[in-house]
């Protein structure tokens, strides 16, 4: 027997040897050693233009070069973040469909007495992708040149101060509820439709103290028409460092608002690993990270049960603000 004979046979042993082997493995490990072999949809709850959705196609672009496939960013605003999640859900779970999931989406589970899905139970998280927080300032004529300042006028003048954010339940209006709670303060929070309409109150000396996130404030501040007096999050932001923290003012007062990528739940653990290596590699993107942080986002991965529990617990900390605040469950 030739010796060419004994190897082609050995191989072909082998080769049945491997082949039950091959037979019982899951669908799922052949899926995840191939993903992604076709473009992902990653569907945003808010629309084109905002913070949210500038991160979010600036990493999805990255994330398409790693994994060698387009990341198509698919706009989907609306009330609770419903018509996203319903969207991607709808998609199935074999990761060609994923959701951003925010804190927005937390305060909705606890807004609302029904919404037709369960962010928690719903979605499987993939990792976080940034923090960001809300910043206090108030006019640069303003008397307040700390947020120690601002509070002791509003204590010797109670009911006499007034609040600027945007509309009732969103984050901002929270924050600034969490803080009248936190501080035991008694003053006006007056929501307007837009930051712009609460940036031009403050110029005009309408209300006092204006609370939104960074990227909608921070011109005004360059500007030098306001001055910012505190972060909402329990060290000072990377995007300002100079300014500290409401909780130096206020023990115990912490905001912090984030994004993060989910996919429906069932989807295969081997794709989420997948996503989650390629996430972290792409958020520790010196140039991605300079850019986000322009727009006061500070990019932080995250495992997958790190990014559970913190929606949990947004939810419960945010249904504690609410029923307090006396904010009627829509």
């Amino acid at each position: 027997m030739r010796s060419t004979d004994k190897l082609s046979r050995r191989g072909i042993c082998k080769t049945l040897a491997l082949a039950p082997l091959v037979a019982v493995l899951p669908a799922g490990f052949a899926q995840a050693q191939a993903y992604p072999t076709r473009p992902i949809r990653f569907i945003l709850p808010f629309g084109a233009g905002g913070v949210a959705d500038v991160t979010s196609r600036l990493v999805a672009e990255k994330l398409g070069e790693k994994l060698g496939q387009r990341f198509v960013v698919e706009n989907m605003p609306g009330a609770g973040g419903i018509a996203a999640a319903r969207a991607a859900l709808a998609g199935g779970n074999d990761g060609y469909t994923l959701a951003l999931i925010t804190n927005g989406n937390a305060i909705s589970a606890a807004l609302f007495t029904s919404l037709p899905f369960d962010p928690v139970k719903d979605f499987a998280p993939v990792s976080s992708i940034g923090t960001f927080d809300c910043l206090f300032i108030v006019n640069a004529s303003s008397p307040y040149k700390t947020l120690a300042d601002w509070v002791k006028a509003a204590q010797a003048q109670p009911g006499k101060l007034n609040v600027g954010t945007i509309t009732a339940g969103s984050t901002q209006h929270l924050t600034a509820e969490l803080f009248k709670s936190s501080a035991n303060l008694n003053f006006v929070i007056v929501p307007t439709k837009t930051s712009g309409e609460a940036v031009v109150s403050l110029l005009r000396d309408d209300v006092h103290l204006v609370i939104d996130f960074y990227a909608a404030l921070r011109g005004t501040v360059v500007d030098g028409k306001a001055r910012a007096l505190a972060w909402s999050g329990p060290v000072p932001s990377p995007a300002m460092p100079e300014v500290p923290s409401a909780a130096q003012t206020v023990p115990g007062f912490e905001v912090i608002s984030w994004n993060s990528m989910s996919a429906p739940a069932g989807t295969p653990p081997a794709v989420i690993d997948t996503l989650n290596k390629a996430l972290r590699e792409v958020l520790a993107d010196p140039v991605l990270k300079k850019r986000a942080l322009e727009m006061g986002i500070d990019l932080k991965p995250s495992t997958p049960e790190e990014a559970r529990a913190r929606l949990v617990a947004d939810i419960k900390k945010w249904d504690a603000v609410i029923t307090k605040a006396g904010i009627q469950k829509q």
